[in-house]
């Protein structure tokens, strides 16, 4: 008699199937490969992936260095060959293109009342300046000396000079005791201009000097520009004063950048002068 699901000779139905699949592998054994191998793969993507990101990266910071490198030795088209491009950058000077410097009528510290007109002939080296600042106006005020001392047969065509920031303190006699407090006098043709208020208002608005000077007793805080003026009047460079502070607050220059400056100004200030004959 025939079993239904036995076969002949008494064997059992599983046993027969057993060895009718022998050799081969489980129904599900294809299938676990296949997971296998997209593992595989997922994870051989996410390492070369990983791997772009980590050279791009390296690209990216290694032509930033060089590009940070390059920037540095950049030189500010139309500075005079006198002036070395790290000067130049740290000065951050810059030519201004023929453009007549604005006039005023003011009065310096002897008491002398002139007008930017009656400089004309000499290079005019212009600052503003706050008589009772304690923080980048006698770092300009030692430029100035400094620049003044170097220029040599050129210092009779050069001017050095500054307008008032400062409106509370605005008498002839506060810019006299700046100008001796800071050596300025020692400057032949040094003057620091005063005068009335709408006028020296006048004055930092044609020159584009912010002032803010909330009350008498409060800190002016003013723009700090040096406008070079050729000998014709015209504005030709316009350069950013700069200053450091110590952790106290006290500001300072170190000596080689204080140098540079003064180095920068009394060439410049030259190069202005020879040009001008």
């Amino acid at each position: 008699m025939r079993i239904a699901g036995a076969r002949q000779h008494g064997v059992p139905a599983s046993t027969d199937a057993t060895a009718d699949t022998a050799g081969q592998p489980p129904p599900d054994a294809g299938a676990r490969r296949s997971a296998r191998r997209r593992r595989m793969w997922i994870t051989l993507s996410l390492v070369a992936v990983l791997l772009i990101g980590v050279n791009a990266y390296a690209a990216y910071v290694l032509v930033g260095q060089r590009n940070a490198n390059a920037g540095a030795s950049l030189r500010p088209s139309g500075i005079p060959g006198n002036i070395a491009t790290s000067t130049a950058n740290l000065m951050q000077l810059s030519p201004v293109p023929g453009i007549p410097a604005p006039g005023f009528r003011l009065t310096d510290q002897r008491g002398r009342t002139m007008t930017l007109a009656s400089l004309r002939g000499k290079v005019v080296v212009l600052e503003f300046m706050d008589p009772h600042c304690t923080d980048i106006c006698p770092i300009v005020s030692q430029e100035f000396v400094d620049a003044y001392d170097q220029l040599g047969a050129q210092a009779s065509k050069v001017v050095f000079a500054a307008i008032n920031v400062n409106q509370y303190h605005a008498t002839v006699r506060d810019m006299a005791a700046y100008s001796a407090a800071h050596r300025l006098n020692t400057i032949p043709d040094w003057h620091f201009f005063t005068g009335p208020v709408p006028a020296l208002r006048t004055a930092w608005r044609d020159y584009n000097i912010q002032v803010q000077a909330p009350s008498p007793n409060a800190d002016i805080i003013h723009t700090s520009m040096l406008y070079f003026i050729d000998a014709k009047g015209t504005e030709r460079f316009l350069a950013t004063p700069m200053v450091d502070h110590t952790a106290g607050g006290t500001a300072y220059l170190p000596l080689a950048q204080l140098s540079d400056w003064a180095g920068g100004i009394a060439r410049l200030a030259d190069d202005l002068a020879r040009s001008a004959h």
